[in-house]
């Protein structure tokens, strides 16, 4: 799989882990060079707390494009240290 944005590959891995229709990407298969920490925070009641990255590509930003649970519930514990994305990114395979 691939997340894809202002055709740029932002993460590509084949052990891509889906849960609610997201691909949680590996943090190893991650171009972290293109990510910026954000300070936005949510709450998932299952998952836990989610922290955000905006996405830059090209001068372009693409805020809170990309989140993860740094520390995740029990029951989410197997996205622990993956990323997913949306806000426009594309997953493909």
């Amino acid at each position: 799989m691939k997340a894809i944005w202002n055709e740029t590959i932002i993460a590509e891995s084949d052990a891509t882990i889906m849960i609610e229709g997201n691909h949680y990407f590996p943090v190893s298969s991650v171009n972290f060079d293109l990510l910026k920490d954000s300070s936005t925070t949510t709450h998932c009641v299952w998952k836990g707390e989610a922290s955000y990255y905006h996405i830059e590509v090209d001068g372009m930003d693409n805020a809170d494009a990309a989140w993860y649970y740094a520390s995740p519930s029990d029951a989410a514990m197997p996205i622990k240290d993956h990323v997913a994305f949306w806000k426009g990114v594309k997953i493909e395979a």
